[in-house]
This record gives structure tokens, C-alpha cells and sequence, in this order.
């Protein structure tokens, strides 16, 4: 997968668990607690999506590392399966 397609993706996966009336303006800038609204157990539901969708695991050091959405797709990269 291309980075382009792991931040469509991602996007698509985040879209149910992001409060913001918006949804669309998601940016990979975009802080995904304090920009997005998404809170403790919605975060927990996105990581294990992640897991699922993309075949890879989040260890809990790494959980620090889903800050920011473009964090969170540079963290897939690393991760996923050659």
C-alpha cells in the first residue's frame, strides 16, 4: 500500500469515531484527542481497528506514538507487512 492509500484508509477507518461536525476536514495534522474529540475508549477502538485493517500491532509503548493523524499513518508504514 501506498502512503496515499494506508491515509485514505485510515481516514475512512476514523471517520465513526471523530466528534467533530465535520468529518471532512480531517487533516493529517489534526490531533486525534484534541482536534477530533476522539476520547479514551473511542482511541482504544481505533487502535484495535488499526490492527485489524492494516495486519499489524500496536504494543502499549506505541500507543504514545497515535498522536496526530499523520503520526498514526507514519506509524502503519513502519508496521505493515512487506
Amino acid at each position: 500500500m501506498s502512503r496515499d492509500e494506508i491515509r485514505n484508509t485510515f481516514f475512512d477507518l476514523l471517520r465513526p469515531y471523530v466528534r467533530m461536525e465535520d468529518p471532512s476536514r480531517m487533516m493529517e495534522s489534526s490531533l486525534l484527542v484534541e482536534d477530533l474529540g476522539v476520547n479514551s475508549t473511542r482511541f482504544v477502538d481505533v487502535v484495535l481497528e488499526t490492527e485489524d485493517r492494516f495486519k499489524i500491532r500496536v504494543e502499549n509503548e506505541d500507543i504514545d506514538r497515535f498522536r496526530r493523524v499523520s503520526d498514526a499513518i507514519d506509524f502503519i508504514l513502519e508496521r505493515r507487512p512487506a
